[in-house]
């Protein structure tokens, strides 16, 4: 398989894993009774806490962006961080006539998204070579 290929499955393949990952925990915390339905009118607490979790999973997804990378695996876990700002300033604006929640919480995701991919990056990085250190 070429590297460009590769390049390509690693960057999907952390990008579906943060899209199913946030996806499935919003829905079972709606399920839940823990989060509403369709918005995020809530305690700032809560809002906190929905970040928390979207970064926590964003981290994971850079990280595994990262782990299969054929070469430069920071740069890859930054092109989903990049992809992630992009869409979540796109969903800012796309949404903010639309009352689902206070704008500050689609621009945190905005901004947060290149700094958790390039710690998911770097912990990968950190990882390998620690890994690469202990087989010498």
């Amino acid at each position: 398989m070429s590297s460009t290929l590769k390049s390509i499955g690693a960057v999907l393949a952390g990008f579906v894993f943060i899209g199913i990952t946030h996806t499935a925990t919003d829905a079972i915390l709606e399920s839940n009774g823990v989060l509403p339905k369709g918005h995020l009118y809530v305690s700032t607490g809560l809002i906190l806490f929905v970040l928390g979790y979207r970064a926590v999973w964003s981290l994971v997804g850079c990280y595994l962006t990262a782990r299969l990378a054929p070469n430069r695996p920071l740069r890859h876990a930054l092109i989903v961080g990049g992809i992630g700002a992009v869409l979540s300033a796109g969903a800012a604006v796309a949404t903010a006539d639309m009352n689902l929640g206070p704008g500050w919480y689609v621009w945190t995701l905005a901004a947060i998204s290149l700094p958790v991919s390039w710690l998911g990056g770097k912990l990968y990085e950190r990882q390998a070579s620690r890994a690469a250190a202990e087989t010498k």
